[in-house]
């Protein structure tokens, strides 16, 4: 994790939060949207908890976390704290930390295999507990990207849901990068759409009014917010 930020850098979180929130505005607005139907989830990975403080006290309450072990070494004092604070799990997610996830997050974003799916139901529930389940989509076929591929997104949607009772909510996906990510987008939402599902987390710093236009209900956010860090 990183180490404990500068008061420059925590002066500026609100100052960044809000710049994001006016560019999130206008693109909803240009795409003939209502801005309250995107939800922005501030990505926290390497961020230090008075980062993270800085951004609550500016009034964020969706973050992103990529890691388990990270997030739990974080975010419980904060939810302690801020009891409306909502967390998202963003990053892969390995089987044998299927129980941490559900016990720590409200949603898992990064549902992309069986194996996966079957210990999410498991430990669903043992807890009581059903945070929203995203199907993570490769829709660029990349080897190197976790994910899967669109044109078994349908037949994985439907086991998730019938086979194992998992509550899916929507899909997300990663374009590759330096290309044009609308086609991305696009497909997504049509796979989202035969699916009945409303949520598509999409877009981020670079490319989020892209996503907007082409119906991203959660856009993931980090550089824009918080700066580049390790």
């Amino acid at each position: 994790m990183a180490e404990t930020a500068n008061p420059q850098e925590l002066s500026g979180i609100a100052a960044n939060l809000a710049a994001v929130r006016a560019r999130l505005v206008r693109a909803a607005r240009s795409a003939g949207r209502d801005p309250a139907t995107v939800g922005l989830v501030a990505i926290s990975k390497t961020q230090p908890g008075d980062i993270v403080a800085a951004a609550l006290d500016a009034g964020q309450r969706l973050f992103g976390e990529n890691r388990v072990q990270e997030a739990q070494a974080k975010y419980p004092a904060l939810k302690a704290r801020y009891h409306d604070l909502r967390l998202h799990l963003v990053g892969p997610l390995q089987s044998n930390k299927a129980a941490d996830a559900v016990a720590l997050f409200d949603a898992i974003e990064t549902v992309d295999r069986p194996r996966l799916a079957e210990a999410l139901a498991r430990a669903m529930e043992r807890q009581g507990k059903r945070p929203a389940c995203f199907i993570q989509v490769n829709t660029g076929a990349e080897t190197q990207k976790a994910g899967v591929a669109p044109e078994a997104a349908d037949s994985f949607i439907a086991q998730c849901r019938t086979r194992w009772n998992l509550p899916v909510e929507g899909l997300i996906c990663v374009p590759p990068v330096s290309v044009d990510p609308a086609p991305h987008f696009s497909l997504l939402a049509d796979i989202a759409a035969r699916n009945g599902l409303r949520q598509l987390s999409m877009g981020m710093s670079g490319d989020f009014e892209i996503a907007i236009a082409h119906g991203a209900t959660l856009i993931r956010i980090g550089t824009a917010i918080f700066g580049s860090r390790g």
